[in-house]
């Protein structure tokens, strides 16, 4: 049995058909597939390729990135976490408010102003939510690469929805600060 989910039309092309075995497969996957979403010109309506846009980001260190909430203080405090606990300096970090976060954020399909997740972005591929957060586990020291394998078999929705629930409060909860710490 196969599903079909087309995205909204600003996700123009992006469409996710599970096969039965992916769907039971318990591997990190992304949550979108790098894409082109429009934008306007003056004259037209044209398409910017996002993928080519941003690749100057994968040049020279192909290195991911992370992007996070430059004012919330949680998302502050878990690139800290995740800095402090990566010693050999596998993940980079970006505001989602800066340019470059906001080209990285239209690279994984993404608007340029939601903020409301971190992102984790590789060169070809692209993570949200609670698959970010595992994923970010597996670049960083010992225990977490061994938490996040156990914690892939907690299903998605699960995740996501204890990722929503304190996303949707983390300013309430923890506070945010006028400007980027990092």
């Amino acid at each position: 049995m196969n599903m079909a989910f087309t995205a909204p039309a600003r996700f123009a092309g992006l469409t996710v058909t599970p096969s039965a075995h992916a769907r039971f497969r318990r591997q990190f996957t992304p949550f979108a597939t790098l894409s082109t979403p429009p934008t306007t010109s003056s004259s037209s309506r044209e398409t910017v390729d996002w993928v080519k846009a941003t690749a100057s980001f994968f040049e020279g260190d192909n290195r991911p990135i992370m992007l996070f909430d430059g004012v919330c203080n949680l998302c502050n405090g878990g690139v800290k976490f995740v800095r402090d606990n990566d010693s050999t300096r596998r993940i980079r970090y970006e505001a989602l408010q800066s340019e470059a976060g906001k080209n990285l954020l239209r690279r994984s399909g993404r608007a340029p102003d939601d903020i409301s997740s971190v992102v984790l972005v590789e060169k070809d591929r692209s993570y949200v939510k609670s698959e970010a957060v595992l994923k970010i586990m597996e670049y960083i020291n010992l225990p977490f690469p061994q938490l996040a394998f156990f914690l892939q078999f907690v299903p998605l929705f699960i995740r996501d929805f204890a990722y929503d629930n304190v996303a949707n409060n983390r300013y309430a909860l923890f506070g945010r600060s006028d400007s980027c710490e990092i």
